[in-house]
């Protein structure tokens, strides 16, 4: 009988990074580069080989508005297909609640519980994080994606 997992996919930037999780716990760590529209069929098909699947997490953005749809649409087609249940985290979570690029020098910043766009001159890095624990407390069966970013005029 093949372990029973839980698996987290943070896909709102490059690289990719799959946790998966045995008892809340990170047991295996894979990243890509590539686009997750061209990898993350093949990640989670080798995955499926080897484990047996009892939730997919994911972040559901914000960050890239490409990474997230391809994300969402292909973990709701996986978890209709194989009966598990599928939920969702904000991005804020998983680097320290810091700004997430958006466009041109607005961020994503995180302020309490509210979500919203900011001007700033130095753009950072955002580096994401997959935990060693997973804390199911931070996740909600709202997947809908975070796009978060309506007309820029």
């Amino acid at each position: 009988m093949p372990k029973e997992i839980d698996i987290l996919l943070i896909a709102v930037n490059s690289p990719i990074k799959v946790g998966l999780y045995e008892n809340g716990k990170l047991i295996k760590t894979i990243k890509s580069d590539k686009k997750s529209s061209d990898i993350l069929a093949v990640i989670y098909r080798d995955i499926f080989k080897e484990y047996s699947v009892k939730a997919f997490y994911f972040v559901n953005g914000p960050g890239s508005f490409m990474a997230i749809k391809v994300a969402y649409i292909f973990l709701k087609s996986l978890s209709i297909l194989h009966k598990v249940p599928l939920f969702a985290s904000d991005a804020f979570k998983f680097n320290n609640n810091k700004p997430i690029k958006a466009i041109g020098k607005l961020c994503f910043v995180k302020i309490a519980t509210e979500i919203r766009t900011q001007k700033l001159e130095t753009v950072p890095e955002a580096i994401f994080m997959l935990p060693d624990v997973l804390d199911y407390n931070e996740f909600s069966t709202n997947t809908a994606p975070l796009y978060m970013i309506g007309a820029v005029g």
